[in-house]
């Protein structure tokens, strides 16, 4: 692997990373990563104005998350091939583009191309991760991490209100507008503001792609967290994709709108974020995984004994949440101190693999519905709880 080793010292990186900075950093992630789900609310209205049925029109937020997969596995490593602000920049330009095809898209063709473009070069909130821990002071790199995954979480939270809202005035169009206009600003504004970085790998791209096996075999610290991280993210998403069946059930009785609400206790990982990265700051990034994992396992227990209990299932999500943020922002305090040379490469593994456990546990939880309904899906949540801790336990000897 030819590479090189970045030279900013500490130092220097504290004095480019002010807390202005950081919270830029934070709000840009926010913006960028609510691309992704503006789509979600409208569908109803894009089905309509293109004419066609619910299965087609499911394409379009299927191929959003496609393009996101896609690029986190392969535009997010470039962050160490090139300057991290130009590629900010340039992607935040290139999703601008895409939004735009979006708002004027006249067909389901047109759309789908679009919203696979939205996906693939939302990559600003995964390049700006890698960017902020390799500024950060290695003694606040956890809440920094923490402070921009807070952003992030809030931007994901009001992705759908504010779409819903613009679209239900204005229509589903300037839905796509306002957020391309969103975006050029964005650009020019981190252009200027955002500190330049020296550039980390000197290679090919193809060589670039391989290093990424390269550092996997070579750091047990990455294999262990991505594959934690797969677990807790695979328990969050099979109980998001079996809580509608749940609560429209006969002795509930709700309905989509209800199951939006509870979208609402995802402020509680929003509040975890920089909670938890003080913590793994003061003791250490495994100390604050372990205890996000106790308290996904906590939850997991509350909302087995829940399927018949709005208020278990409240505080059931609510410390889920929780206890997945504190988990996931320990997880990567942990590996963005693995190698200053390759942490979008570093995060590249630790995303696509957390990206594929969520897919994997929505698969898994409608099976487990199917199979045992809501015992079922908190028998699966538990085994992933548990398989989680005992891959935990096996790292013990590792930071």
């Amino acid at each position: 692997m030819s590479s090189s080793l970045s030279t900013n010292s500490p130092s220097t990186n504290s004095k480019q990373l002010s807390p202005t900075t950081v919270w830029i950093m934070a709000i840009a992630t926010g913006l960028s990563v609510a691309n992704l789900y503006y789509n979600q609310p409208l569908l109803a209205d894009l089905q309509a104005s293109f004419g066609i049925t619910v299965k087609e029109v499911g394409i379009i937020p299927t191929l959003t998350q496609v393009g996101y997969a896609l690029g986190m596995l392969f535009l997010v490593p470039l962050g160490d091939m090139f300057e991290k602000r130009k590629l900010i920049v340039i992607t935040s330009l290139l999703v601008t583009i895409a939004l735009l095809i979006a708002a004027t898209a006249q067909s389901l063709l047109t759309m789908a191309i679009a919203s696979l473009l939205i996906g693939l070069m939302t990559m600003t909130p995964q390049l700006i991760l890698p960017f902020a821990a390799h500024l950060a002071e290695a003694k606040t790199r956890g809440k920094v991490i923490g402070i921009i995954m807070a952003g992030l979480l809030i931007g994901i939270l009001l992705s759908r209100t504010l779409s819903g809202f613009v679209g239900s005035i204005f229509g589903w169009r300037a839905v796509f507008y306002f957020a391309s206009a969103l975006m050029m600003v964005l650009a020019a504004g981190l252009y200027f503001i955002l500190p330049s970085s020296e550039v980390s790998f000197s290679g090919s791209y193809g060589k670039l792609l391989k290093s990424i096996w390269t550092i996997v075999k070579e750091e047990p610290t990455l294999r262990q967290s991505s594959l934690i991280g797969a677990m807790i993210f695979g328990i969050f998403s099979s109980i998001w994709a079996t809580l509608i069946f749940v609560l429209s059930a006969p002795h509930f009785g709700y309905g989509a709108k209800e199951v939006g609400l509870f979208g609402l206790l995802g402020a509680a990982g929003a509040a975890a974020a920089p909670l938890m990265g003080r913590v793994s700051d003061k003791k250490g990034p495994r100390y604050g995984l372990g205890l996000g994992l106790v308290v996904i396992a906590f939850s997991v227990l509350i909302l087995f004994f829940s399927g018949k209990s709005m208020l278990g299932l409240i505080l059931g999500i609510f410390i889920m949440d929780f206890g997945l943020q504190a988990a996931h922002v320990s997880n990567q305090t942990r590996i963005f101190a693995l190698r200053e040379d390759a942490r979008s490469r570093i995060n590249t593994v630790y995303m696509f693999t957390y990206f594929m456990g969520g897919a994997m546990g929505s698969l898994l939880g409608s099976f487990a519905w199917n199979t045992g309904e809501w015992t079922g899906v908190s028998i699966l949540c538990a085994i992933l709880s548990a398989l989680s801790l005992f891959t935990f336990w096996l790292g013990r000897k590792t930071a």
